[in-house]
């Protein structure tokens, strides 16, 4: 099931109230988007599907449209959500690293709903978040704001993820409530993930100034701000020990981004792949020739290597098994 805005806001409250956290990946093609599923199926897990500018754009999606790549990116994770195979497994979408001067277009584009095709139906993000590694703080508000009165103007509910300079440290109080205030105060209760600099950096760096205090004090902070609890979410997890992500759960972490790691992963496996085929590849007479020539042939030696790697990160997070709570939340609502 792919969650609405409200659903999703459930989803993160239980994470925060029960200590676990959604693994968000970044899916760079219709191949890894089922590799997602299929881990957290295999654990009984919710789990956030991301889409970045690269990848809405990329060859898989829009082709270089982001329009178009959002509403194909949509519609194509939609279909699986509501296949037979996925249709109790929590599953939301959210919109990572957009930025740019087509950035705001885009987002409240999504967020009015992006027609199918079919039989008028409409699509749209479960949650939402602008990257505000190159926006002032407030270009920062006015962007989140903007976004909110877009979903509120076409009657729709939207469900926001602000940032502040993840990469730039410990992001301080002072600056956090600025900013938190300065949206809620325009757009209410619409805020309901708080990504906050904690020390870890986007990569595959060094991640040894990840503090999870930080994370306990942007948590207390972000509720006492926006009078409701709120969950962090942790970008730049790449590199984190498991010890440091389970410590990051248990101080409030609701949302764990994983990118870098997920697609070195991947890639990987490909190189490995075409190494260990290049005798069959060069002999169009073999067997295995078509089979191994075939996306197929790569795509399903990859998923062997990369699924297990995304069950452990479940696991790693608390949220495996989880299932059945987000089921019973959403079936109060």
């Amino acid at each position: 099931m792919l969650l609405d805005p409200l659903q999703s806001r459930l989803v993160l409250r239980a994470a925060l109230e029960n200590r676990f956290a959604v693994l968000a990946v970044n899916a760079d093609s219709p191949a890894a988007i089922t590799d997602v599923l299929e881990a957290a199926l295999a654990c009984d897990a919710p789990v956030m599907i991301e889409a970045s500018l690269w990848q809405l754009t990329g060859l898989s999606f829009g082709a270089g449209d982001p329009a178009l790549g959002m509403a194909r990116y949509l519609v194509d994770l939609a279909l699986m959500a509501s296949a037979g195979r996925y249709r109790n497994l929590p599953i939301l979408f959210h919109t990572d690293h957009i930025r740019g001067p087509g950035a705001l277009p885009l987002l409240t584009a999504s967020v009015r709903g992006l027609s199918t095709g079919v039989d008028g139906s409409v699509v749209s993000p479960s949650t939402v978040s602008v990257d505000s590694s190159q926006l002032s703080e407030s270009e920062n508000v006015e962007a989140l704001v903007a976004i909110a009165a877009a979903a509120a103007g076409a009657g729709r509910s939207v469900t926001l993820e602000m940032e502040a300079g993840v990469d730039d440290g410990v992001t301080d109080l002072e600056t956090a409530a600025r900013l938190l205030r300065g949206v809620e105060e325009r757009a209410p209760d619409v805020v309901h993930l708080w990504a906050p600099g904690v020390g870890t950096r986007h990569g595959l760096g060094d991640q040894s100034a990840f503090s999870a205090e930080a994370v306990a004090r942007h948590r207390d902070h972000a509720g006492r701000i926006l009078g409701r609890p709120v969950g962090i979410a942790l970008h730049g997890s790449s590199g984190l020990s498991p010890e440091s992500l389970r410590r990051a759960v248990e101080s409030g972490v609701v949302k764990v981004n994983w990118s870098s790691e997920s697609l070195r992963i991947r890639s990987i496996a490909a190189r490995d792949f075409y190494a260990l085929a290049g005798a069959t590849l060069e002999s169009p007479g073999h067997v295995d020739w078509k089979s191994t020539a075939m996306d197929q042939g790569v795509q399903a030696y990859v998923s062997d290597q990369y699924r297990p790697r995304v069950v452990e990160r479940i696991r790693f997070l608390g949220s495996a098994g989880r299932g059945d709570v987000c089921r019973a939340v959403l079936s109060k609502s």
